[in-house]
């Protein structure tokens, strides 16, 4: 009796393979978003709020208005403020890591900062770069800064981490870190800010909590 015949294996075709390209890539970018950039071993999730939901007490709203929406959470000017949205995460972080996607709205930018008794530092993404500022000069004094492209109504992803007195970040797979003294100030809160209007979805924030004093 003759043998049965093998069963081919199905090559990919090139409209199949084309297919997987942004699948395999998006595999990529997810690996990338968790690369430690400062703090090596795994920090205490502190939040994740799902934006379906009306804000924690943990959160305030500093300035502008701060709406969450089936997931995500648009951020809105006052023009009457005179003054860029601000939301603030109302924990002290001595170590921190906050993960977000982002999509700035207007013209301008987004920023990811920290506060003791006043500015510490900042990340600030604009059209064209990404650049990290520290605050003890008014106004803040870039401390690093690299060129990217972050066209404005397209998703953003990015990674915020401080631990002492460095800050580093990651934006779409960019890399960028700094070091500087101001930057071990003790730390009151996280905030995030942008220019006019922008949403976030995807916000997580894990840390190390500043000590209460004694």
């Amino acid at each position: 009796m003759p043998s049965p015949t093998p069963t081919p294996i199905p090559i990919p075709t090139p409209i199949i393979m084309r297919s997987l390209i942004p699948l395999l890539l998006a595999s990529l970018a997810f690996g990338a978003e968790l690369k430690p950039l400062l703090n090596e071993q795994p920090l205490p999730s502190l939040a994740k709020p799902t934006f379906k939901e009306a804000l924690g007490a943990e959160w305030n709203v500093a300035r502008g208005k701060w709406v969450p929406e089936e997931g995500v959470l648009h951020m809105i000017d006052i023009p009457e403020q005179k003054h860029v949205p601000v939301l603030w995460h109302k924990v002290g972080l001595s170590a921190a890591v906050i993960e977000l996607d982002f999509r700035q709205n207007a013209p301008g930018g987004f920023l990811v900062g920290c506060d003791g008794a006043k500015h510490v530092a900042r990340v600030v993404v604009t059209p064209t770069a990404l650049s990290i500022a520290e605050d003890s000069v008014t106004p803040s004094h870039t401390i690093a800064t690299t060129k990217v492209t972050a066209k404005q109504g397209e998703w953003h992803h990015l990674r915020v981490e401080w631990k002492g007195d460095e800050m580093a970040a990651n934006l779409d797979g960019i890399e960028l870190k700094a070091k500087h003294a101001y930057v071990a100030t003790e730390k009151a809160r996280s905030w995030l800010a942008g220019t006019k209007s922008a949403d976030v979805k995807n916000l997580t924030i894990n840390g190390t909590k500043v000590e209460a004093k004694k």
